[in-house]
């Protein structure tokens, strides 16, 4: 007979390495970026977008921060792997374009192409989680990434910066808008589709 004994409280987190808690926090500034623009739809305080700008950046530094940890601990694992990829689309996929959305691009056209941006930065993380040990070629490290790494959609984000430091936003947005049947384009969201297009590219870029 055999006794099934309860899992212990917490197990899940005594399973996590160091890099792991860093891959958190990169998405947990990713989160914290998405309430602060949602804050800025509602407080109309500008520096609600720069606090979602600088998170975005924070998430960075954290991401980068993962990988040198697992590598000078020499401990990764699959989970810290696809935990990585999670927190990369919460952090350079859905806060840019909720960033984007709060600071103007809110037309149908522009959330479409948001979506569309948001779906590349998906399949670009799958594609990239399926064929890292190809890439890698029996190595420890991926020698280079096919299509640009989402990280990349900092650039956005430092642009909607700028863009926010000049009160280019909402109606003052670069480059205005355009009107299709009815619907609003606001043409500076098509960054977002260069972006999200270029990551689902084949394009090599070598891994620094």
């Amino acid at each position: 007979m055999t006794i099934h004994r309860p899992n212990k409280p917490f197990s899940m987190i005594r399973e996590f390495h160091l890099a792991d808690w860093f891959t958190l926090a990169n998405a947990a500034c990713g989160t914290a970026a998405a309430f602060a623009i949602m804050t800025y739809l509602q407080a109309d305080d500008v520096r609600h977008v720069y606090f979602a700008c600088g998170l975005v950046l924070a998430a960075l530094v954290f991401d980068i921060l993962d990988g040198r940890i697992a590598r000078w601990r020499q401990k990764s694992s699959a989970m810290g792997r696809d935990l990585d990829s999670l927190a990369d689309i919460v952090s350079f996929g859905v806060a840019p374009a909720l960033i984007a959305y709060g600071c103007g691009m809110q037309g149908l056209y522009d959330r479409i192409v948001l979506t569309f941006f948001v779906a590349c930065g998906v399949s670009r993380l799958a594609r990239f989680n399926v064929t890292a040990e190809a890439l890698s070629e029996g190595g420890d490290k991926v020698k280079y990434f096919e299509g640009t790494p989402i990280p990349t959609s900092l650039l956005l984000v430092i642009m909607m910066w700028v863009a926010a430091s000049q009160g280019a936003l909402r109606d003052a947005l670069w480059f205005g808008k355009t009107v299709f049947a009815g619907f609003t384009l606001h043409p500076i969201v098509l960054c977002f589709a260069l972006s999200g297009s270029l990551m689902v590219s084949r394009i090599r870029f070598p891994k620094l």
